[in-house]
Protein backbone atom coordinates (compact mmCIF):
# COMPACT_ATOMS: atom_id res chain seq x y z
CA UNK A 1 0.00 0.00 0.00
CA UNK A 2 1.50 3.43 -1.14
CA UNK A 3 2.56 5.90 1.70
CA UNK A 4 0.84 9.66 0.30
CA UNK A 5 1.17 11.53 3.64
CA UNK A 6 2.73 14.79 3.05
CA UNK A 7 4.29 14.58 6.54
CA UNK A 8 6.46 11.54 5.31
CA UNK A 9 7.44 13.41 1.64
CA UNK A 10 11.10 14.92 2.40
CA UNK A 11 10.81 19.11 2.32
CA UNK A 12 13.41 19.20 -0.73
CA UNK A 13 11.10 16.83 -2.88
CA UNK A 14 8.22 19.22 -2.55
CA UNK A 15 7.84 21.85 -5.28
CA UNK A 16 5.45 24.99 -4.25
CA UNK A 17 4.50 27.99 -6.33
CA UNK A 18 3.77 31.46 -4.78
CA UNK A 19 1.80 31.99 -8.49
CA UNK A 20 0.78 29.30 -11.16
CA UNK A 21 -1.68 28.49 -14.04
CA UNK A 22 -2.04 24.91 -14.73
CA UNK A 23 -3.93 24.53 -18.39
CA UNK A 24 -5.84 28.08 -17.73
CA UNK A 25 -6.50 27.17 -13.43
CA UNK A 26 -5.16 29.07 -11.16
CA UNK A 27 -3.97 26.84 -8.77
CA UNK A 28 -1.91 29.50 -6.30
CA UNK A 29 -1.53 29.08 -2.83
CA UNK A 30 -1.02 25.37 -1.10
CA UNK A 31 -3.09 24.24 -4.38
CA UNK A 32 0.33 24.61 -6.12
CA UNK A 33 1.79 22.04 -4.18
CA UNK A 34 3.49 19.12 -6.49
CA UNK A 35 5.81 16.27 -5.53
CA UNK A 36 9.34 16.50 -7.38
CA UNK A 37 9.50 13.47 -10.36
CA UNK A 38 12.22 11.25 -9.64
CA UNK A 39 13.85 8.05 -10.81
CA UNK A 40 14.71 5.70 -8.18
CA UNK A 41 17.59 3.19 -9.49
CA UNK A 42 18.97 1.71 -6.41
CA UNK A 43 16.45 -0.44 -5.37
CA UNK A 44 17.51 -3.33 -2.79
CA UNK A 45 14.66 -6.44 -3.88
CA UNK A 46 16.03 -8.40 -1.01
CA UNK A 47 15.65 -6.16 1.33
CA UNK A 48 12.92 -7.67 2.81
CA UNK A 49 14.35 -11.00 3.38
CA UNK A 50 17.61 -9.60 4.64
CA UNK A 51 15.54 -8.14 7.79
CA UNK A 52 13.28 -11.24 7.38
CA UNK A 53 16.73 -13.55 8.35
CA UNK A 54 17.44 -11.51 11.18
CA UNK A 55 15.64 -12.02 14.51
CA UNK A 56 12.51 -10.12 15.04
CA UNK A 57 12.14 -9.65 11.37
CA UNK A 58 10.53 -12.60 10.26
CA UNK A 59 7.19 -11.69 10.15
CA UNK A 60 7.48 -8.41 8.25
CA UNK A 61 5.88 -9.78 4.92
CA UNK A 62 2.48 -9.61 7.24
CA UNK A 63 2.24 -6.18 7.46
CA UNK A 64 -1.12 -4.11 5.57
CA UNK A 65 0.19 -1.03 6.80
CA UNK A 66 -2.59 -0.12 8.62
CA UNK A 67 -0.67 2.08 11.21
CA UNK A 68 -1.14 0.77 14.35
CA UNK A 69 2.16 0.38 15.25
CA UNK A 70 2.66 4.05 14.94
CA UNK A 71 -0.25 5.84 16.34
CA UNK A 72 0.57 3.65 19.55
CA UNK A 73 4.20 3.94 19.28
CA UNK A 74 5.60 5.64 22.78
CA UNK A 75 8.75 7.25 20.97
CA UNK A 76 6.61 8.69 18.10
CA UNK A 77 3.84 10.45 20.38
CA UNK A 78 7.23 12.51 21.26
CA UNK A 79 9.56 12.27 17.73
CA UNK A 80 6.93 11.82 14.95
CA UNK A 81 10.21 11.22 12.94
CA UNK A 82 10.33 7.77 14.56
CA UNK A 83 7.63 5.59 12.03
CA UNK A 84 7.51 2.45 12.22
CA UNK A 85 4.76 1.83 9.93
CA UNK A 86 6.79 3.98 7.54
CA UNK A 87 10.29 2.06 7.64
CA UNK A 88 8.38 -1.19 7.49
CA UNK A 89 6.72 0.20 4.12
CA UNK A 90 10.51 1.28 2.81
CA UNK A 91 11.47 -2.19 3.80
CA UNK A 92 9.05 -4.56 1.92
CA UNK A 93 9.74 -1.85 -1.11
CA UNK A 94 13.06 -2.31 -1.53
CA UNK A 95 14.13 1.75 -0.55
CA UNK A 96 17.32 1.17 1.20
CA UNK A 97 18.53 4.60 0.59
CA UNK A 98 15.29 5.86 1.71
CA UNK A 99 15.53 3.82 4.58
CA UNK A 100 19.25 5.06 5.58
CA UNK A 101 17.96 8.38 5.86
CA UNK A 102 16.46 7.69 9.27
CA UNK A 103 19.37 5.26 10.51
CA UNK A 104 19.89 7.47 13.26
CA UNK A 105 16.40 7.08 15.03
CA UNK A 106 15.87 3.75 14.28
CA UNK A 107 18.01 1.97 17.27
CA UNK A 108 15.70 4.24 19.61
CA UNK A 109 12.75 2.18 20.04
CA UNK A 110 12.34 1.26 23.73
CA UNK A 111 11.01 -2.11 23.36
CA UNK A 112 7.79 -1.26 24.89
CA UNK A 113 5.96 -3.62 22.41
CA UNK A 114 2.60 -1.39 22.32
CA UNK A 115 3.27 -2.15 18.55
CA UNK A 116 3.04 -5.55 18.80
CA UNK A 117 0.14 -5.31 20.89
CA UNK A 118 -2.08 -3.18 18.41
CA UNK A 119 -0.77 -5.07 15.19
CA UNK A 120 -3.40 -7.21 13.98
CA UNK A 121 -1.44 -9.09 11.51
CA UNK A 122 1.10 -10.21 13.91
CA UNK A 123 3.91 -8.24 12.50
CA UNK A 124 5.91 -8.13 15.73
CA UNK A 125 6.95 -4.32 14.97
CA UNK A 126 9.10 -4.01 18.18
CA UNK A 127 10.88 -6.73 16.31
CA UNK A 128 11.07 -5.77 13.10
CA UNK A 129 12.65 -1.91 14.47
CA UNK A 130 15.17 -4.73 16.55
CA UNK A 131 16.31 -6.57 13.55
CA UNK A 132 16.69 -2.92 11.41
CA UNK A 133 19.39 -1.50 13.34
CA UNK A 134 21.00 -5.05 13.54
CA UNK A 135 21.14 -4.82 10.01
CA UNK A 136 21.80 -1.25 10.07
CA UNK A 137 25.44 -2.73 12.47
CA UNK A 138 26.04 -5.71 10.15
CA UNK A 139 25.82 -3.78 7.11
CA UNK A 140 28.08 -1.41 7.92
CA UNK A 141 26.18 2.12 8.15
CA UNK A 142 26.06 2.50 12.16
CA UNK A 143 28.27 1.64 14.46
CA UNK A 144 27.43 -0.86 17.14
CA UNK A 145 25.09 0.68 19.88
CA UNK A 146 25.88 -0.14 23.58
CA UNK A 147 22.62 -2.87 23.85
CA UNK A 148 24.54 -5.23 20.98
CA UNK A 149 27.59 -4.30 22.68
CA UNK A 150 25.98 -6.03 26.13
CA UNK A 151 24.30 -8.60 24.75
CA UNK A 152 27.22 -9.83 23.18
CA UNK A 153 28.97 -9.57 26.44
CA UNK A 154 26.18 -11.55 28.07
CA UNK A 155 26.06 -14.63 25.65
CA UNK A 156 29.48 -14.81 25.91
CA UNK A 157 29.80 -15.33 29.64
CA UNK A 158 26.99 -17.55 29.57
CA UNK A 159 28.28 -19.69 26.95
CA UNK A 160 32.06 -19.78 28.15
CA UNK A 161 31.03 -21.00 31.63
CA UNK A 162 27.19 -21.42 31.93
CA UNK A 163 27.06 -18.33 34.84
CA UNK A 164 26.77 -14.85 35.32
CA UNK A 165 29.36 -12.85 37.10
CA UNK A 166 27.10 -9.50 37.05
CA UNK A 167 30.36 -8.04 38.52
CA UNK A 168 32.68 -9.11 35.79
CA UNK A 169 29.76 -8.26 32.63
CA UNK A 170 29.68 -4.73 33.98
CA UNK A 171 33.55 -4.35 33.76
CA UNK A 172 33.59 -6.02 30.66
CA UNK A 173 30.88 -3.84 29.15
CA UNK A 174 32.28 -0.90 29.91
CA UNK A 175 35.45 -1.61 28.66
CA UNK A 176 34.20 -2.38 25.43
CA UNK A 177 32.39 0.72 25.30
CA UNK A 178 35.23 2.91 26.51
CA UNK A 179 33.38 4.11 30.22
CA UNK A 180 35.02 4.59 33.26
CA UNK A 181 34.34 1.63 35.58
CA UNK A 182 34.61 4.82 38.06
CA UNK A 183 31.02 5.69 37.97
CA UNK A 184 29.05 7.97 40.67
CA UNK A 185 25.93 6.23 40.23
CA UNK A 186 28.00 2.71 40.32
CA UNK A 187 29.70 3.68 43.49
CA UNK A 188 26.83 4.99 45.27
CA UNK A 189 25.03 1.68 44.11
CA UNK A 190 27.99 -0.76 45.31
CA UNK A 191 28.02 1.25 49.29
CA UNK A 192 24.16 0.56 49.32
CA UNK A 193 24.52 -2.61 48.38
CA UNK A 194 27.49 -3.01 50.41
CA UNK A 195 25.78 -1.79 53.52
CA UNK A 196 22.74 -4.79 53.31
CA UNK A 197 24.76 -7.63 52.06
CA UNK A 198 25.40 -10.31 54.49
CA UNK A 199 28.54 -11.38 55.17
CA UNK A 200 28.39 -15.18 53.59
CA UNK A 201 27.32 -13.51 50.27
CA UNK A 202 29.95 -10.95 49.54
CA UNK A 203 32.49 -13.59 50.06
CA UNK A 204 30.82 -15.66 47.39
CA UNK A 205 30.23 -12.69 45.36
CA UNK A 206 33.83 -11.74 45.63
CA UNK A 207 35.25 -15.31 44.95
CA UNK A 208 33.23 -15.44 41.71
CA UNK A 209 34.91 -12.39 40.74
CA UNK A 210 38.64 -13.83 41.47
CA UNK A 211 38.33 -17.23 40.51
CA UNK A 212 35.28 -17.40 37.58
CA UNK A 213 33.65 -20.37 38.43
CA UNK A 214 31.67 -22.65 35.63
CA UNK A 215 28.99 -24.74 35.89
CA UNK A 216 29.73 -28.50 36.68
CA UNK A 217 29.46 -30.40 33.11
CA UNK A 218 29.66 -27.50 31.11
CA UNK A 219 31.67 -28.45 28.52
CA UNK A 220 29.22 -30.81 26.12
CA UNK A 221 26.32 -27.95 26.43
CA UNK A 222 28.67 -25.28 25.57
CA UNK A 223 30.26 -26.89 22.71
CA UNK A 224 26.47 -27.41 22.09
CA UNK A 225 25.51 -23.65 22.29
CA UNK A 226 28.65 -22.66 20.25
CA UNK A 227 28.08 -25.03 17.16
CA UNK A 228 24.16 -23.58 16.96
CA UNK A 229 24.98 -19.62 17.22
CA UNK A 230 27.61 -20.37 14.66
CA UNK A 231 25.23 -21.77 12.40
CA UNK A 232 22.69 -19.45 12.53
CA UNK A 233 25.04 -16.27 12.46
CA UNK A 234 26.68 -17.97 9.33
CA UNK A 235 23.24 -18.23 7.80
CA UNK A 236 22.39 -14.64 8.92
CA UNK A 237 25.51 -13.25 7.35
CA UNK A 238 24.78 -15.26 4.21
CA UNK A 239 21.59 -13.62 3.78
CA UNK A 240 22.53 -10.44 3.67
CA UNK A 241 25.65 -11.08 1.54
CA UNK A 242 28.34 -10.92 4.32
CA UNK A 243 31.75 -13.05 4.99
CA UNK A 244 31.11 -15.36 7.71
CA UNK A 245 31.89 -14.04 11.18
CA UNK A 246 35.39 -16.23 11.37
CA UNK A 247 36.57 -14.76 8.07
CA UNK A 248 35.33 -10.59 8.88
CA UNK A 249 36.55 -11.04 12.11
CA UNK A 250 40.28 -10.25 13.86
CA UNK A 251 42.27 -12.67 15.71
CA UNK A 252 40.88 -12.25 19.21
CA UNK A 253 42.77 -12.92 22.88
CA UNK A 254 39.55 -14.47 24.85
CA UNK A 255 41.78 -14.05 27.95
CA UNK A 256 41.78 -10.13 27.03
CA UNK A 257 37.99 -10.09 26.55
CA UNK A 258 36.76 -11.56 29.11
CA UNK A 259 38.79 -10.27 31.89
Amino acid sequence: MPIHEKALIRPENLLTHDKLVVDGVDVSGHWSTFIAPRVVTDYNERLQDEIAALPGGEFVHRCWQCGSCTNVCTVNAVNPDFNPRFWIYLIRMGMESELLRDKDIIWQCVSCNKCTDACPRQVVPEGVMKATARWLELKGHTPKSSSTHFDEEFSEQVIATGKIEEGRIIRNFFARTGQPLRQEWLVEMAKRIARRLPVKLGMVMGFAALVRPRTRGWAKARRAIEGHVAREETRRRAALGLASAAAAAPPSNDSARTG
